[in-house]
């Protein structure tokens, strides 16, 4: 049986980490390096990395990335202005585990075909960020773009499931921040029809609200933001209290 993993994210805006809520009103929540040397001294499971303004700025900071991932003692995903495969590689040679795809893949589907086929599923992330519309339909949201698109969150991870990511990360928009649960609903259908293991993301505000999530929606792996930068809860207590529950969680 599989473990479940508990993944600290971590957004930066070019100089700072930042975190607000439905992806707007960020708020600056520390430096870098602070945060990953703590959650290595923590022992966390993995760490994601996204850098929320480098798809529009079309530049990744490569050298950023080579210094934190010298600090980083644990599996490390990075996401981020990633276009093309050449970015992938550079990003994996600066010290990255795997690479989280987004606005790109969106735009170009063939790059997640031609990014498992170079360099294997288990490194390829897609992260899909979606929000409801008014009519009360689930759209893929554009982050980089600033933008609700008007591609249906179904029929579109339907459709890229055949390109076989190792994962996706999947962000609720309405839930982000909020720390009052994740979109259970929309992640338990989504895992009934797609082969590709689901990261939930977007609404954790307690150990309860995680353990939720893994329970009704039976994903194996779960992001998390604000309740680790806003609360006293750290990974190791969410571990605790979901071992106390009877959930198998990695140990450190």
């Amino acid at each position: 049986m599989l473990k479940i993993r508990i993944i600290p994210s971590l957004l930066f805006n070019g100089s700072n980490l930042v975190k607000g809520k439905k992806f707007n009103s960020w708020r600056t929540v520390g430096s870098v390096f602070q945060n990953i040397k703590l959650y290595s001294l923590r022992n966390v499971d993995e760490l994601i990395f996204l850098d929320i303004k480098a798809y529009k700025n079309k530049t990744i900071d490569f050298n950023l990335i080579d210094d934190f991932a010298d600090e980083c003692f644990m599996p490390l995903t990075v996401g981020g202005g990633i276009r093309n495969i050449q970015d992938i590689e550079e990003t994996l040679r600066r010290g990255a585990d795997k690479v989280s795809i987004n606005s790109a893949a969106f735009h170009n589907h063939k790059l997640i075909d031609n990014a498992v086929k170079y360099f294997g599923s288990q490194c390829i992330i897609l992260s899909i960020d979606y929000k409801m519309d008014e009519k009360g339909n689930k759209r893929i949201f554009l982050n980089s773009e600033k933008k609700l698109s008007n591609i249906d969150l179904f029929e579109y991870i339907d459709k890229i499931d055949s390109s076989k990511p190792g994962e996706i990360l999947l962000t609720s928009v309405d839930h982000d921040g909020m720390m009052e649960g994740y979109d259970i609903d929309t992640i338990k259908k989504i895992n009934q029809f797609s082969n590709t293991p689901i990261i939930a993301s977007g609404g954790a505000g307690s150990a309860e609200d995680i353990y939720a999530v893994i329970k009704e929606a039976n994903v194996k792996a779960v992001a998390a933001s604000s309740i680790f930068h806003f609360t006293e809860i750290t990974p190791l207590n969410v571990k605790n209290y979901l071992s106390s529950k009877g959930i198998k969680v990695r140990k450190n």
